[in-house]
C-alpha cells in the first residue's frame, strides 16, 4: 500500500462531532486537510494543493462540498481547477484571488461556513500574503493556520506581498490573543504544534526578524 492511500488518508483527530484527516502532496509536501461532519456526512477541503486525482478521490470518498484555500501561493493552489471542473466550489479572500487561476466564491473575515453541523470560523491573518486566512472548528481544538503559523514561527515573508510586521501581527493579535494554549496548530506543511509551545516565543521571533 502507497505510504499516502488516497483512500485511507490519515485521521489526525476526531471526537463525537467530526473527523479531520491529512494527506500530503506535491513537491513543497504540502498538508492537504479534509474536515467530515460526523452527523451529516459533508466535508470541507482545506488547501486543493497539489495531485489532483488524489484530491478527487478524496473529495469523492470523504463528502467534500467545498474547498477553501489559506492563501493563494503557487504550491497551494495548483488542484484548484481540477476541482472546480469537477463541480466543487472553490473559495479564497479576494486579498489573493487574483493568485489563483479561477475561483467560485470570496472568503471574508470573521464568517461561519457550515460544514454540515460544524462550524468554522474565518480569521484574516495577512502577512504571509495579504490575504492569508486561518480557519477554527468551533468546539473543537483545531486551528488551520496554512503558512502563517508553523512549529518554530511564522511563515515566510520574503516572496512579493510578505510583511513580517503584519504577520507578527496577526499571530500577536488574532491567534496568540483569541486562542487557548491546548489549540491545535495545523499548518500547511510539516507537523502540528500548539498555541501554548509557540506562543512563549514570539519575542524571539521578532528579535531574529523572521
Amino acid at each position: 500500500m502507497p505510504e499516502h492511500d488516497p483512500i485511507r488518508p490519515d485521521r489526525i483527530w476526531e471526537d463525537a462531532t467530526c473527523e479531520l484527516f491529512r494527506t500530503v502532496v506535491g513537491p513543497m509536501d504540502n498538508n492537504v486537510y479534509v474536515l467530515r461532519c460526523r452527523r451529516s456526512g459533508e466535508a470541507l477541503m482545506v488547501d486543493a494543493a497539489n495531485e489532483h486525482d488524489r484530491l478527487l478521490e478524496l473529495c469523492r470518498s470523504l463528502g467534500v462540498r467545498q474547498v477553501v484555500e489559506t492563501h493563494g501561493h503557487w504550491d497551494h493552489i495548483q488542484a484548484v481547477p481540477a476541482v472546480r471542473d469537477a463541480g466543487y466550489s472553490v473559495a479564497v479572500t479576494a486579498e489573493d484571488a487574483g493568485m489563483l487561476p479561477s475561483y467560485d466564491e470570496l472568503l471574508e473575515d470573521d464568517t461561519i461556513l457550515q460544514v454540515g453541523r460544524l462550524r468554522v470560523r474565518t480569521i484574516a491573518t495577512p502577512g504571509h500574503t495579504p490575504g492569508s486566512m486561518c480557519f477554527f472548528v468551533e468546539g473543537t481544538p483545531l486551528l488551520l493556520t496554512g503558512d502563517t503559523l508553523f512549529p518554530g514561527g511564522p511563515g515566510n515573508t520574503s516572496l512579493p506581498g510578505g510583511d513580517f510586521p503584519g504577520i507578527i501581527r496577526s499571530i500577536e493579535r488574532r491567534l496568540f490573543a483569541r486562542f487557548d494554549p491546548s489549540t491545535l496548530v495545523l499548518p500547511g506543511h510539516g507537523a502540528s504544534t500548539t498555541i501554548g509551545a509557540e506562543s512563549p516565543h514570539l519575542a524571539e521571533w521578532i528579535d531574529r526578524g523572521w
